[in-house]
């Protein structure tokens, strides 16, 4: 793999393959303008500074051309306009640079805070998208839909506010000088220079760019290649393919190689247009000042301030070309982070929703109907209730809809059809919020956050006392467990966890919930994937998290739900039986079958 060495932006930016555009443009501004809009006053005072910078800017060379003039005329001796005019230079130029730094530090709180509230914003609407947009999202994808949407913010706004702005500003202050104090051919030479070098560069940039997008594409397949190879390194010598390797790898370079070549030798078409450009126009312009330098209609002093203007115009559109790439692809960046902003959840509050209002708890499904997909129907008219404080399991083969119930009753999604009731209050009636409120889930796979035991368990009600959070911990069984570790409640459970076993694991995400106190309990499969031992710790911490609360357990593992209340067994997304553990047995259907065959299978183990 080759070594990458420092990128000189002046020379070969890296180009992305996103498309911005006057449209991209247009939407990007109409986005940020409620942002910047809250810092109008800043804006102005940066703009003004801005326009003090560049009037300093453009008064450089009139006061060189006046030192020149002076020193030219024979007024040596007659130091005093000389040397005022050389303070004033000076001055000028420390001018230049310092309003320019104070219009940074001016203009930065506002591209600071425009990226701090804009993330925020995407962050948050993020976790009001439904479960079925994170489900099917790439984490990774969006992630830098929101990193580079922020530094596009932040590049974009830099760029037009102390590049694209100012140059244009100063262009115009130049062209004006120029047209009132001498011939307007040298007001059209400076436009038409500046217009012909921008339109080269622009189109250029764009016929370049399938070169550099080609040397990219080939970059990422030849390293990609090299770390598959070695990663895969016990495969290569298994079937002795170190050569053939080797040859792959050479052949993907061959390609970057060339690709790199096209790629340097497009660079330097554009770095050669562009300097080809900036000197006619400075040649032409130097010729018409030498002649009426001559002729005696300008002075020399004349001729230094033309070049001096033309040389600093040209200076910040040396990277024009790295500036359009660059904004292009912060415009794509940009847009794609609003575009997450512009879509909305499919699960919406009504417009007159209610909170919830928990008075016993008593769940009703009635005639329930859902399909992820409309041609693949999960639940089929599921009528059910589970009264006040009662524990109810749900049984049943895999994709017979147990989970999906339990994502319908959180309203992860909307039902295709039917009624889930709290109390006699419709759940799509009532704000989102109270009703996910009132319930706490223990999931098949708890994901814990990469913090403490405590922490992890005082996420489920960050404003519970410590107090409190160790009485959840007590409850769920979890403190004998604490107690045996060097570091007790501070130990790091690690990412998603992968410090603690399965069993710590469901009993940490049972105190948690239990420190939300909410008023129904969700259990599903919280004992699934855990050995006999840790199973009967999980099942004492889930008994005392049960006690008073209407509880729905979703089991794999029948002998853990025996002393339910009532038992209900799916099938193909319909209710097929239910009852008591005994009651189902002595039925002798489809539960007395999945008992017997779970009951077999254990004394085989055994």
């Amino acid at each position: 793999m080759r070594p990458s060495g420092n990128k000189d932006y002046r020379v070969d930016p890296e180009m992305d393959q996103s498309e911005g555009g006057l449209k991209g443009f247009v939407y990007a501004l109409k986005s940020l303008w409620p942002f910047l809009w809250q810092y109008r006053y800043r804006v102005g005072i940066a703009f003004s500074l801005l326009i003090i910078a560049k009037v300093a800017t453009v008064t450089m060379p009139w006061a060189l051309k006046v030192i020149v003039d002076s020193l030219d005329q024979g007024q040596v001796e007659q130091l005093i306009v000389p040397m005022s005019m050389l303070l004033l230079y000076g001055f000028l130029r420390f001018g230049t640079v310092f309003f320019s730094e104070l219009r940074d530090a001016v203009f930065s709180r506002v591209t600071e805070r425009t990226m701090r509230m804009v993330g925020l914003k995407v962050f948050k609407h993020l976790h009001q998208l439904e479960l079925d947009f994170h489900l099917s999202r790439q984490t990774g994808g969006i992630s830098r839909d929101i990193d580079r949407g922020t530094n596009g913010i932040s590049f974009m706004m830099r760029m037009m506010v102390f590049n694209i702005v100012p140059t244009l500003f100063e262009l115009s202050l130049v062209a004006g000088i120029l047209f009132i104090n001498f011939s307007p051919w040298y007001s059209i030479l400076t436009v038409g220079a500046v217009l012909t070098y921008i339109a080269f560069t622009v189109f250029t940039t764009e016929w370049r760019t399938k070169f550099v997008r080609e040397a990219n594409m080939l970059d990422s397949k030849s390293n990609t290649r090299a770390i598959d190879s070695l990663l895969n390194y016990e495969t290569v010598k298994y079937f002795n393919n170190e050569h053939y390797e080797a040859k792959q790898y050479d052949e993907n370079l061959e390609k970057w190689e060339s690709a790199r070549m096209k790629n340097r030798l497009s660079l330097a078409a554009l770095n050669s247009g562009q300097a080809l450009i900036i000197s006619l126009a400075v040649m032409l312009m130097m010729i018409l000042a030498a002649k009426e330098v001559v002729a005696g209609t300008m002075t020399l002093g004349d001729l230094v301030m033309i070049n001096a203007y033309m040389i600093q115009l040209f200076i910040p559109l040396n990277f024009l070309g790295f500036v359009y790439r660059e904004i292009r692809r912060a415009l794509t960046d940009v847009e794609n982070m609003f575009h997450l902003l512009d879509r909305d959840s499919k699960i919406q509050d009504s417009p007159n929703a209610q909170d919830l209002a928990i008075a016993n708890a008593r769940i009703d499904f009635k005639n329930l109907n859902f399909g992820y997909h409309p041609d693949r129907p999960i639940l089929k008219d599921i009528n059910f209730n589970i009264n006040p404080g009662e524990k109810i399991a749900l049984v049943g083969g895999s994709g017979a809809g147990k989970s999906t119930i339990a994502r319908l009753l959180f309203r992860f999604y909307d039902l295709n059809s039917g009624q889930i009731k709290i109390d006699d209050q419709d759940i799509s009636q009532v704000t989102q919020e109270s009703l996910r409120a009132h319930i706490g889930v223990v999931p098949q796979d708890t994901v814990l956050f990469n913090d403490t035991i405590f922490n992890n368990v005082a996420y489920g009600n960050p404003k519970a006392s410590e107090n409190e959070v160790r009485k959840s911990i007590q409850m769920a069984h979890l403190d004998g467990f604490i107690e045996s570790l060097p570091q007790g409640e501070e130990t790091l459970v690690g990412e998603r966890g992968l410090k603690v076993s399965g069993g710590e694991k469901q009993r940490i995400a049972i105190a948690r919930t239990l420190l939300k106190n909410p008023s129904i309990l969700i259990f599903d499969e919280a004992t699934s994937a855990l050995d006999s031992a840790s199973e009967q710790a999980i099942l004492k911490a889930m008994e005392v998290a049960s006690e008073g609360r209407t509880t729905l357990v979703i089991a794999h593992r029948l002998s853990t739900i025996v002393d339910s209340d009532r038992i209900i067994v799916l099938e193909q997304g319909r209710v097929i039986e239910q009852g008591t553990h005994i009651e189902l047995i002595e039925q002798k259907g489809r539960y007395a079958q999945l008992w017997s065959l779970q009951q077999s299978n254990s004394h085989q183990i055994n």
